[in-house]
């Protein structure tokens, strides 16, 4: 709306400094009508390319205006290099002419078409940032969306900076969402609302990216690619994802590994309140779980369920999924 008021206003403007050219330079513009029509036509003629140009992104504006200067340089050196000087005059015009319009469409078009990595080689676009500062760019992959503790870290100021989630990404959150299947969609529409919570924490400011790359099928390869372009470090649960990553010398987080080495440490002997849910798979045993999810055997706890009981820690085995612990009732 606003937009719209302000290009109306662009318009009046336009109108009336055509009036009022025509009122200086009447021989010019041909009198007062034809000077206030033609400058409400330039206005229109502006508003309508700045319609037609909406979608076109600063880095596309300047990938354009490079392949029209280059093509222009072309173009140049090609009838600056002799081959037309034996053309009458007029014929050398429409040559040249030719040229230019040939070599300047070539050019913007390769430049727009060109992969934006080898474009940054030739012009390296300058960031708006204060001198000496750097920006710390944080793209987010679905799985550490979906799985919700990004946003505890991001709230908890353990985690700052610019937080980057791709438009692939946005896309891939929204089919999960749109699932037909009740378990991805609870898990998609989860990982929307977790975005929605990062969104409205102030502390970091959040930005949906629109590059794309459509060379790449895979949405790993992408953030692997992106990551490493903006020199961003990549937060995920996904393991392969985590060791691509390693191997192309991209930065990244896997939350879960975070998660386990923040595990307390449990020593044989020590002393723990647990609650006993549930039975254990040998007789006898009760299993109880800690804080952080991690499971607790206890010998001798099977009549206990839904008591608290205090139990002595016996050992700890290392498996696939974590630590399990094995305890024993602690004696009065």
């Amino acid at each position: 709306m606003v937009l719209w008021v302000i290009r109306i206003l662009f318009l009046l403007l336009c109108t009336t400094a055509g009036y009022a050219i025509s009122q200086v330079q009447p021989d010019l513009v041909g009198g007062r009508l034809y000077g206030t029509l033609i400058g409400f036509g330039l206005g229109g003629l502006l508003i309508a390319v700045d319609e037609l140009v909406k979608g076109l992104s600063l880095r596309a504006f300047s990938a354009a205006t490079f392949g029209l200067v280059l093509g222009n340089l072309i173009a140049l050196l090609l009838d600056r290099s002799g081959l037309f000087d034996w053309v009458d005059p007029p014929t050398h015009w429409l040559i040249r002419l030719g040229l230019f319009l040939s070599f300047s469409y070539l050019g913007m078009v390769l430049a727009m078409r060109s992969n934006k990595e080898d474009f940054y080689l030739i012009i390296p676009f300058v960031r708006f940032m204060p001198h000496k500062q750097a920006e710390n760019l944080l793209v987010l992959d679905t799985s550490v969306i979906i799985d919700g503790r990004i946003a505890e870290l991001i709230e908890g100021s353990f985690v700052e900076g610019i937080v980057v989630v791709p438009r692939f990404v946005l896309r891939e959150l929204q089919d999960i969402a749109d699932s037909d299947d009740p378990l991805r969609r609870a898990r998609g529409r989860h990982g929307l609302e977790v975005l929605s919570r990062i969104q409205r924490n102030t502390r970091n400011e959040v930005k949906i990216h629109e590059a794309d790359f459509p060379e790449e099928t895979a949405v790993d390869a992408k953030l692997v690619r992106l990551a490493r372009l903006l020199d961003a470090k990549l937060f995920t649960n996904d393991y392969n994802l985590g060791k691509v990553a390693e191997l192309q010398h991209v930065r990244y987080v896997n939350v879960h590994q975070l998660a386990a080495s923040l595990k307390s440490a449990l020593l044989p002997g020590e002393e723990l309140s647990l609650r006993i849910v549930r039975e254990g798979k040998e007789k006898g045993q009760g299993v109880a779980y800690l804080n952080d999810g991690t499971m607790v055997v206890v010998n001798n706890a099977q009549t206990l369920i839904g008591q608290q009981v205090q139990a002595r820690v016996l050992s700890l085995h290392q498996t696939g999924s974590g630590v399990l612990v094995f305890a024993e009732l602690k004696s009065s």
